[in-house]
């Protein structure tokens, strides 16, 4: 390829080539191309030398070239920390958010006065597709997949928050969309680019502490009401919620009336929108051991869940909540890392294992309060971190003890950001381009969380199949309480049909994963 002389237009805010006619790029309605083609095209343009004079790109002054157009779906909670991230501090502009709650994203709608604010995301991508470059996504589990999905159809970039899915079809058909449409993708399990999560592979693969053999993944969750009868009161809607609001906080799910016991934040308890404890730990917990052990699809899967009595003898019957509490154990197999068959074991509801021998009884596990946290136990130690990596230690068979220096020199440049700079180098990637350096050196891109989410979703076919019972003779039977087999290239679970109602869920007329 022709090296191509260029220069910035401080008025039009684009380059032009030196010597050569301009050409206006046309799109099909005849506007000038938008500028995320721009950027995608721009980024791909190796060889190219630009000449920016000084007095153009003032100190502070971010060129509008180097920017990317930035939407969020669901500005609240979570989203909106995620697209103040993204936006980082002007490096990026965000011209518009979507939620269907006023209240929630308030604060985004103030930092961000300028963005085009939407309550429905389809409207939004429809209207806007040529404006928008990247799209944060931080909705409720059950958005995430449509969501994303119709973005990257689009040729949008995605970041989308943990679970990647809903449930383990979407998170398969994202990690093949991703790749088809060329799309930058991450998940929004900031954690992965905490530099102690490089300390923990370090330490692996420098064969700290040998082949791992068992796996404790434990967490506090839940810490909403959760393992409760379905709610039957018809409250009214919120001054600030309208019908309309409500129908698309339901998008694919089965409609049901509003109550506070869904929206907002309650959602996670109940199957129709959340995952439970699982889907909200487990992509920042169960990372580490899938990252440090290079684990595949699992091949098995067993679980049990504490039960709920508001009677005598007969527990309550919940097929719509997620439980109390659930211990999980999934295997898999030996690896290329790891050379010896994993038994990955998972508990929730405060439920946590006992101090592994090597680990003093004063020690705390995981992490302080051994809230959460994840043990890893080998041929020759313990390996131990608590959420998003972090307090990682080293326990040995000889009873020495090893921990993080503070002097670690980590390999990510943006650790000093704001969550390890995880939104801020997925934004600089998308600026990179599909395939470039910056975009394989994403720590959850979708070829990596895509499983991960399976993974973890894994857990909740299985606690699904074994809450799930029909009636016989008068009495429930529990037929899906036994282990579960899993092929993971098939997506499906061999020895009892029924589960596989779980792998994806049934989606209402307009919001089809397409």
């Amino acid at each position: 390829m022709k090296s191509s002389l260029k220069i910035y237009s401080a008025l039009s805010g684009t380059f032009h080539n030196l010597g050569s006619k301009q050409k206006v790029m046309k799109n099909k309605k005849g506007k000038s191309a938008s500028r995320r083609k721009f950027i995608k095209n721009s980024s791909m343009a190796v060889g190219s030398f630009f000449i920016v004079p000084s007095y153009v790109v003032a100190k502070g002054h971010v060129r509008p070239s180097d920017q990317l157009n930035l939407a969020a779906i669901g500005a609240g909670g979570k989203g909106r920390s995620d697209i103040a991230n993204a936006w980082n501090n002007g490096a990026n502009k965000v011209v518009a958010l979507c939620d269907i709650d006023s209240n929630q994203c308030k604060s985004s709608m103030e930092s961000f006065p300028d963005a085009k604010v939407y309550t429905d995301f389809r409207k939004m991508l429809e209207e806007m597709k040529d404006d928008i470059d990247a799209v944060t996504i931080s909705a409720p589990d059950h958005i995430h997949g449509v969501a994303a999905m119709t973005a990257m159809q689009l040729g949008i970039h995605v970041y989308v928050q943990k679970p990647l899915t809903h449930n383990i079809y979407e998170a398969r058909q994202l990690t093949v969309g991703a790749r088809n449409h060329k799309i930058v993708s991450q998940m929004g399990n900031q954690g992965a680019s905490n530099p102690a999560q490089e300390q923990l592979v370090k330490w692996f693969n420098d064969g700290k502490i040998g082949n791992v053999h068992t796996v404790h993944v434990w967490t506090n969750r839940p810490v909403w009401p959760q393992g409760i009868p379905l709610p039957t009161e018809k409250p009214a809607l919120p001054q600030h919620l309208s019908a309309e609001n409500w129908d698309l906080f339901i998008g694919p799910a089965k409609p049901v009336d509003y109550h506070p016991l869904y929206h907002p934040f309650k959602w996670r308890g109940w199957w129709n929108f959340g995952t439970g404890a699982l889907g909200d730990m487990g992509c920042h917990l169960t990372d580490t051991p899938f990252r440090v052990l290079g684990l595949g699809y699992p091949t098995e899967v067993e679980c049990s869940v504490g039960q709920v009595f508001t009677r005598d003898w007969n527990p309550e019957y919940i097929p719509e909540g997620c439980p109390p509490s659930s211990s999980v154990q999934i295997k898999f197999e030996a690896t290329q890392k790891n050379k010896l068959p994993v038994k990955f074991n998972w508990s929730d509801g405060g439920i946590r294992p006992f101090h592994p021998d090597l680990i003093p009884a004063d020690d705390y596990l995981g992490e302080p309060g051994s809230g959460n946290g994840v043990i890893m136990i080998g041929e020759k130690g313990i390996m131990t971190c608590g959420t998003y990596g972090r307090q990682p230690h080293l326990y040995f068979n000889n009873g020495d003890k090893l921990e993080m220096a503070d002097d670690f020199e980590t390999q990510n440049k943006y650790a000093h950001l704001p969550e390890s700079g995880h939104q801020v180098a997925w934004t600089e990637a998308c600026k990179a381009g599909f395939n470039s350096p910056e975009h394989k050196a994403l720590t959850s891109s979708f070829d990596y969380s895509g499983p991960l989410t399976e993974t973890v979703l894994m857990g909740n076919l299985a606690i699904r199949s074994y809450t799930s019972g029909n009636m016989v003779d008068g009495r429930r039977n529990f037929d899906g309480r036994r282990k579960l087999i899993w092929d993971g290239e098939a997506m499906k679970v061999t020895n009892y049909d029924e589960a596989n109602q779980f792998v994806s869920r049934p989606f209402r007329e307009g919001w089809q994963l397409i």
